[in-house]
């Protein structure tokens, strides 16, 4: 963890993303990305000189199967409290509405609900799980997908619900994500969807570009972040 620790707080400098009296809310979903994210936040709040709220927040999908108490102990190990949301987020994308591409669907009703829980239990900002390969897999989606070239940012604000939403792993690859999360209780993607999506597709195809050149994922990751190698057209 201490790699992921050492990002997060590079991250914390370099966008900005946490200040004193801020309330955090972490999105998490047993996953290994919001394990992490936890886990190395609360560590980072030990020594980084920053004097911030840490609560957990946990959208219960109404997946069937769905069982969190191995992630309340888990906070309870921290010292975080955890909220738990239930939705209907599984039974409209589906068996109501039987979504094609669930995932955009599924992601959009849980933002929204992270969103407004956070408001609701006194957090102004929102930390979400995503990291470097999650920015480069979004690229790559705008791009292909929608003609654009965009991905998300380190720190946006919602108008909205006044929320500011945060993503301190943007510095981490997912295998050191992975590498990790050893140690910590992850749980299984109850998702049926899960493997099959246009993003786990674009996935594979970043996976193959880097096994073919090499470099390439460091080197997409370098030309994202990094705002004075644009060269683009007007």
């Amino acid at each position: 963890m201490r790699k992921i620790e050492g990002n997060i707080r590079r991250a914390i400098e370099k966008y900005d993303l946490i200040e004193n009296g801020d309330k955090i809310a972490v999105g998490l979903s047993g996953g290994k990305d919001s394990l992490a994210l936890l886990a190395g936040l609360a560590n980072v709040k030990k020594y980084a000189g920053i004097d911030f709220d840490l609560m957990a927040i946990l959208v219960d999908n109404g997946n069937p199967g769905n069982e969190f108490s191995g992630l309340q102990k888990f906070c309870d190990s921290l010292g975080v409290e955890l909220h738990i949301v239930k939705s209907d987020i599984y039974q409209v994308v589906f068996e109501i509405r039987k979504e094609s591409n669930p995932c955009a669907l599924c992601a959009k009703m849980r933002r929204g609900l992270l969103c407004t829980a956070a408001k609701g239990f006194g957090a102004n900002k929102l930390a979400l799980g995503h990291h470097a390969d999650d920015m480069l897999d979004t690229f790559f989606m705008s791009l292909l997908f929608e003609g654009r070239l965009s991905t998300f940012k380190p720190k946006s604000f919602l108008d909205r619900t006044g929320i500011t939403v945060i993503r301190p792993l943007i510095l981490c690859f997912e295998e050191e994500i992975r590498q990790a999360a050893k140690e910590l209780p992850v749980q299984k993607n109850p998702c049926p969807a899960n493997g099959d999506t246009s993003r786990e597709r674009v996935k594979k195809l970043v996976e193959h570009l880097e096994k073919t050149y090499g470099t390439t994922r460091q080197n997409m990751f370098k030309a994202l972040i990094s705002t004075d190698r644009y060269n683009l057209l007007d």
